[in-house]
């Protein structure tokens, strides 16, 4: 995690999303490579007669999971879910920074919403496979991530390629997130200190084999800063499941769902209590209760963890 991290405060000296459209491209085809790797070893598995215990309803109650833990864990898991469709900040920085990723020929609002139906099809398409092929093939032990969870063993090869993937991906992916929150904090820092040298200075260095870089102290500074400390949290606290499910729960309502709908309603002038405006409420309504169960289940298993807790030691 500490050689992430520092690989993570070099990629974060790139001024915006424009220069990461090669590293996006890396981090996407990394992730198609070990979800398919994934699935491919839970058919093998499949295929060589594996017949684990299975049911309808996941993990049954009894000796080794109460009704009240299962409960817990599929709140949980609706946050994890809602984490890997709430994507809305990474809209944003591509159709309307400063930094447009977007030309204005094909108008815009047909290359995101086309955009969004094939990669969400696609994401839906990958989470379904890897889901059900993997309790197909490990049932109700399966683990928590079919990869580095040491649900495969063999070839050895095949799964440590598959990992090396996965690290690609995260260093990509960090990136995709990480640049909205720099391009906001270093907008709003520039207009509040215009006259701050520190703040808006920009230098212009010649890097071999690159050509002109345009070097900030202050931008040097804060996202070195901000990786170095959201790195050392992570490490503090390794709750990983948990934490995903509270930031998807946090941030799936408001931003994926009620916004948006706002938006839409107000634009296309929807009447209220029309009928397209009693589905988009109830849609609304529904995705606000997932929120808060997601954060229940989510908060429940981090203070759970919080009783084995130990700084800087990896739980899950």
């Amino acid at each position: 995690m500490v050689i992430f991290g520092i690989i993570q405060i070099i990629l974060s000296q790139i001024p915006n999303f424009n220069k990461l459209s090669v590293l996006s491209l890396v981090a996407a085809v990394m992730s198609f490579t070990y979800s398919s790797i994934g699935i491919g070893l839970t058919v093998a598995k499949l295929a060589g007669g594996a017949h684990p215990q299975t049911s309808l309803t996941g993990i049954p109650v009894g000796k080794t999971m109460s009704s009240l833990d299962k409960m817990w864990n599929t709140f949980s898991a609706l946050g994890d879910i809602a984490f890997a469709y709430a994507f809305s900040i990474v809209l944003v920085e591509i159709q309307a920074s400063p930094y447009d990723t977007l030309k204005s020929s094909p108008p815009e609002n047909k290359v995101m919403k086309k955009a969004a139906f094939i990669g969400i099809s696609t994401s839906t398409m990958f989470y379904m496979l890897c889901g059900l092929t993997g309790y197909a093939a490990f049932g109700n032990n399966a683990p928590g991530n079919l990869l580095t969870g040491f649900g495969f063993f063999e070839p050895y090869w095949l799964v440590d390629f598959a990992n090396m993937c996965i690290v690609v991906h995260l260093v990509g992916a960090y990136q995709v997130f990480c640049q909205p929150i720099f391009a906001f904090v270093e907008g709003w820092s520039s207009k509040k200190w215009a006259n701050n040298r520190f703040i808006t200075g920009v230098h212009s260095i010649n890097i071999p084999f690159y050509g002109s870089f345009n070097f900030s102290f202050f931008r040097m500074v804060w996202r070195t800063a901000y990786v170095t400390f959201s790195t050392v949290l992570a490490m503090i606290f390794p709750f990983f499941n948990d934490f995903v499910g509270l930031l998807g729960a946090a941030s799936f309502w408001p931003l994926a769902v009620y916004f948006p709908i706002e938006m839409y309603m107000s634009q296309a002038k929807i009447r209220r209590f029309s009928l397209t405006w009693i589905c988009m409420q109830i849609l609304s309504g529904a995705c606000l209760v997932i929120s808060l169960l997601a954060a229940a289940g989510s908060v429940q298993g981090l203070v759970k963890s919080l009783h084995t807790f130990k700084p800087f030691k990896s739980l899950s």
